[in-house]
């Protein structure tokens, strides 16, 4: 996982709970699965065909 082991992990973790402290880390992290979520929602939209009126499916 990016030359990171279970040490440098730990380090970071101490490090964004004494930044943020314990009561923001819940809103952090739904923030950033909410982000996550728009962004696959957003890709699956585009992968989708466009389709017209009359239910033909519009070549790109």
């Amino acid at each position: 996982m990016f030359g990171l082991g279970m040490p440098e992990l730990v380090i970071i973790l101490v490090i964004i709970v004494i930044i943020f402290g314990a009561g923001k880390l819940p809103e952090i992290g739904s923030g950033i699965g909410k982000g996550i979520r728009n962004f696959k929602d957003a890709t699956k939209k585009e992968e989708e065909p466009k389709t017209l009126d009359k239910g033909e499916t519009k070549e790109s």
